[in-house]
């Protein structure tokens, strides 16, 4: 065996003649019995003729069968675990001869495993002030707000208009129509154009004016463009937020008073910033565990990283309205550009892989029937058919592997040696 560089590795592999000839003998009959040739009755043509009649298919048929039987026996007997597909080259195939060929492939690097517990790493535990918890519930307040007509009277900074609003030109495609749309004067989230034109009229006014939309206005008819609408004030709103008594504190749950209210608030600040703050320190263990550990990574793990990379930014720019088909993508660019990260990110994975099997951290049966009937509940479908489903497509496999992760990470998490962030 040959290191040819990082993770690859060559075998350069003879099979004696006899084996060949055997293997070769074995074909001929196979084909034999089911060629169909002229002037022969099924199974009786003679060999001479199947030999040089399908001598390119019985030559492939050899080749598959002694090439990954022999490449495997000799894989197993020098103990490397290959990743990806070997590539087979200088194949010496004649007859009366050995069969010799090249496989070049990949393994798994061998990580030789240096301290991974009590890494310094800054965190503690997040503080969560009266401010907070006011600002949280001001929120929910907001959401609960009820917008209640009142007399009319000219509009102002604060009021609710009640507008209809047409396009009369300026839009791309059919004109924009709406017959009743709610602005608040003088907000931050309103066009000026908006609060400077509407600002002073009474309900059953109308007027005509424009406005200008940036560039990267989410809707593609108004995006840049300076567009003339026809709007009617057709009511006047304000806005009423609900008390902060024990009432409202009982519409919202389980809670019998504001300060219970404002517990269940604090709790759940804390424990999202807890959290948040622990998935940072976590990502720094990693750093600093990978920063330790200099190893090799076969490329096929960084190619199908940055593949994995390349398409979650594109199901995020779909999310967003971008067509992906649209791009062009220079491929060799783009691993140019991911491969660093991607390279550290495999580095993570074998190493937390290892630490785990170190401290026999596993995903147990329990744990992966619960995010299966989590999922079942999601999809609203039985427990059963979407274990079915999972197991046939390997969702099972990878929910057992990212709770492994998670685990391990909370281990390394847990051992480590947290100090006060400067």
């Amino acid at each position: 065996m040959a290191l040819v560089e990082g993770c690859k590795h060559s075998l350069e592999i003879s099979i004696p003649a006899a084996e060949v000839e055997s293997e070769t003998n074995r074909v001929v009959q196979d084909v034999q019995k089911r060629a169909k040739l002229p002037g022969f009755r099924p199974g009786k043509s003679p060999a001479s003729i199947i030999r040089k009649q399908f001598a390119g298919d019985i030559r492939q048929q050899v080749l598959e069968s002694l090439i990954p039987t022999h490449l495997q026996k000799q894989l197993e007997a020098e103990n490397l675990s290959v990743v990806g597909t070997p590539d087979i080259s200088d194949v010496h195939f004649h007859d009366n001869e050995p069969l010799r060929f090249k496989a070049t492939f990949e393994v798994v690097p061998e990580i030789e495993l240096g301290e991974y517990t009590n890494i310094e790493v800054p965190y503690q535990d997040p503080e969560v002030t009266d401010e907070d918890i006011t600002k949280r519930i001001d929120e929910i307040r907001e959401q609960k707000a009820q917008y209640v007509n009142i007399d009319p009277r000219p509009l102002a900074d604060g009021d609710y208009a009640v507008v209809s609003l047409e396009s009369l030109e300026g839009v791309v495609g059919d004109p924009v129509k709406t017959d009743e749309m709610q602005l608040e004067i003088g907000a931050k989230e309103t066009f000026e154009a908006f609060n400077e034109n509407l600002r002073g009229l009474s309900p059953g006014d109308e007027k005509d004016f424009e406005v200008e939309y940036p560039a990267d206005y989410g809707s593609e008819k108004l995006a840049g463009r300076k567009v003339k609408f026809h709007a009617v004030v057709k009511g006047l709103r304000k806005k009423e937020l609900p008390e902060l008594d024990d009432d409202f504190a009982q519409e919202l749950g389980d809670y019998r008073t504001v300060d219970e209210l404002k517990e269940a608030v604090r709790k759940a600040i804390f424990s999202q910033r807890q959290y948040e703050a622990q998935q940072e320190a976590k990502n720094k263990i990693v750093d600093k565990l990978v920063d330790a550990h200099e190893f090799p990574v076969p490329e096929v793990f960084v190619d199908r990283q940055i593949r994995n990379r390349v398409e979650q930014s594109l199901r995020a720019m779909a999310e967003q309205g971008v067509d992906p088909s649209k791009l062009k993508l220079d491929w060799e660019k783009v691993k140019d550009a991911q491969r660093e990260k991607a390279t550290r990110e495999v580095k993570a994975s074998l190493l937390l892989g290892k630490v785990s099997d170190r401290e026999a951290i596993r995903a147990t049966r329990d744990e992966v029937d619960a995010e299966v009937e989590k999922a079942a509940r999601q999809q609203r479908k039985p427990v059963a058919a979407i274990h079915m489903e999972f197991e046939k497509d390997g969702t099972l496999g990878r929910i057992a592997s990212h709770i492994q992760t998670d685990k391990t990470l909370n281990f390394l998490f847990e051992r480590a040696r947290k100090t006060a962030e400067s």
